[in-house]
């Protein structure tokens, strides 16, 4: 349900919704029902002993203040029985309210909890092809504002419970006491309801999209610091902080609508208890005078209507809270409830080393573009322990490829297959056990030189140490302030461009994969350094200790050391072959990969 739309809901909309969120409520429940029992319980003593306390205050009035002053002197051993009945209530109501908000908000939290790491498991579960469908600030708020919005009805649900035994309490305490005061109660608590629930079926949909347009939020500010280099570097700095500001703007003024209907109706349930008092002051007064009542009755009574006014509100806190959750459930729904999915096998390639890669007859369109594929019938080998280059120019459908070929999304048509098992009969482990993958954009978390390469797996230093000389990057480490235990900072900001690459390339190579997969993977090193770093590659290669090579390529130099070259053009394989022979025969494929060495030359030049 949009935000939009949540403005506009009609009466019967406005009860689904509520009915949506009640089942909501019983989902929470029935996943912490010890917990929120035990909350429960400690919110029946809260209700129960303020209850008390105006029947103490009551008997105080009758048995102890007035009867003091009727004879001029205290009873000392009545006021001590009061002092001792006005603590031990008082105890047990603290007991209640500590014991209700702890365990309230232990029930919150763990409900909170579980659903973000439900929310996370299945991002990580879905293939990349949903994701590319989703933004991530999006993602962010499904995780964290959605989940805690879901749960917050259980922050003061356990109250709102108590509170009917607190209203059934009073009543019965009321009726004993005197019986047409109680009128005055059984008018002044439905009509305490009644506001309650107009003010929930109009504040409800305010709610909901504040609530909403926290996600809109989310989503424009996580585009804006995730692209800050981009908009610094384009002078784009007004523009996202207006863009930012306007989405802002529509989420003040959500809240402010929130606020102007809370100011509407504050004063008027603040004000019904008070009214209910000074009728219970008049009435009671009449009553006293011709003997009808007596004073403690009425005090009792009085009192009654002050301190359940309060707790009473939480009905309307349960209330106002409904469409916020329902709101936040369907969003985090829409996550855990998406049947995208890439169903794997249960098989492990048998034997070691590099690996045979088949492909055969792939074709593939973008999600957002379906049937205007970017992948055209592609079929061709690359025998173990090979290096094949890909080439081709933007757009060639490169990229897409490796995705297909590691499986990070399954082809519209074709198959790929490892040593001539189908990718899609492997295990999830056997498929990245087998395969490693250096994408364009290099990541690294916020962690050291060390955990960044292993990535938890229990890997000695003398083979980081190993596979960092291979990507010729075990200088620089070792010359950091740390040296593998430096940490890197957010995305590895601290490094250059070529450092963070052969991080990557360490990352990989560390898993002893059988087959490596570089899609433009060392774009930001010296020719001369991605030299040495394929020549080391090519050379573990053809003795048998490394892997099969598969690397999207733009150098000529680069391309010179590959076994064969794989010429892509509009998605299509237009020539292949060895480096040599295609220039000779495909003047595209020369203007290609010469361009590149042209353009390189110009900039030394100038």
């Amino acid at each position: 349900m949009s935000a939009d739309a949540l403005d506009t809901l009609s009466t019967p909309q406005a009860d689904r919704l509520t009915r949506r969120g009640f089942a909501v409520m019983g989902v929470g429940i029935r996943r912490e029902p010890a917990m929120f029992t035990l909350a429960v319980v400690f919110s029946l003593l809260f209700g129960v002993m303020t209850v008390a306390d105006a029947w103490v205050l009551g008997w105080a009035t009758d048995a102890v203040i007035r009867p003091s002053f009727e004879r001029g002197e205290i009873l000392t051993g009545a006021m001590w029985g009061g002092i001792g009945l006005f603590l031990g209530a008082a105890l047990l109501r603290m007991i209640g309210v500590i014991g209700r908000r702890l365990i309230g908000g232990v029930v919150f939290y763990r409900l909170v909890r579980g659903d973000r790491l439900r929310v996370t498991r299945k991002y990580l579960q879905l293939p990349l092809r949903w994701h590319h469908r989703h933004p991530t600030g999006q993602l962010l708020s499904n995780a964290n504002a959605d989940v805690e919005a879901t749960w917050s009805v259980f922050m003061p649900l356990p109250m709102a419970i108590g509170v009917v035994a607190m209203l059934v309490a009073a009543i019965g305490t009321m009726a004993a006491a005197d019986p047409v005061l109680t009128l005055v109660g059984l008018v002044v608590f439905p009509l305490l309801f009644v506001v309650n629930a107009v003010y929930q079926r109009w504040q409800g949909p305010r709610l909901a999209r504040a609530q909403s347009l926290r996600g809109d939020v989310s989503t424009v500010a996580h585009e804006s610091f995730d692209g800050a280099l981009v908009v610094k570097s384009l002078g784009r700095e007004a523009d996202e902080t207006a863009r930012f500001g306007r989405i802002s703007e529509q989420l003040r003024d959500a809240n402010i609508a929130v606020g102007r209907m809370r100011a509407l109706f504050d004063p008027v349930i603040e004000a019904l208890p008070n009214f209910g008092v000074l009728l219970v002051i008049l009435i009671g007064a009449s009553r006293i005078s011709t003997g009808a009542a007596e004073p403690g009755d009425v005090v009792q009574v009085a009192f009654l209507f002050t301190v359940v006014a309060m707790p009473v509100r939480a009905f309307g806190w349960v209330l106002g809270e409904l469409p916020r959750a329902v709101v936040g459930w369907q969003r985090v729904r829409h996550v855990l409830d998406d049947d995208a999915h890439m169903p794997y096998g249960d098989q492990l390639l048998p034997g070691g080393g590099a690996l045979r890669l088949d492909v055969e007859h792939l074709e593939y369109s973008h999600p957002d573009a379906p049937g205007v594929p970017v992948v055209r019938d592609v079929s061709f080998t690359v025998p173990a322990g090979r290096v094949t280059a890909l080439v081709g120019s933007t757009g060639s459908g490169k990229s897409t490829l490796t995705s297909l070929v590691t499986r990070l999304v399954d082809p519209d048509a074709g198959e790929v297959r490892y040593d001539g098992l189908p990718v899609t009969t492997l295990s999830q482990q056997g498929l990245t056990e087998a395969v490693a993958l250096v994408p364009q954009s290099t990541f690294l978390f916020d962690d050291t030189v060390r955990a960044n390469i292993v990535l938890d797996r229990d890997v000695s230093d003398e083979r980081v140490w190993e596979v960092l000389r291979d990507v010729q990057a075990d200088g620089f480490v070792a010359a950091l302030p740390e040296g593998l235990d430096t940490q890197l900072g957010e995305r590895g900001t601290s490094l250059s461009g070529g450092q963070r690459q052969r991080i990557a390339l360490a990352r990989a190579l560390v898993r002893s994969p059988r087959l490596l997969v570089m899609d433009d993977a060392t774009s930001a090193l010296d020719p001369e350094v991605e030299q040495r770093i394929l020549r080391a590659l090519a050379r573990r290669s053809e003795s048998g200790a490394g892997p099969t090579v598969l690397v999207v390529a733009y150098r000529k130099a680069t391309i010179g050391l590959a076994d064969e070259v794989i010429f892509l053009v509009d998605g299509r394989i237009a020539d292949r072959g060895p480096h040599q022979d295609l220039r000779e025969r495909s003047s595209a494929y020369r203007n290609i990969v010469d361009a590149y060495d042209q353009a390189r030359e110009e900039v030394d030049h100038e």
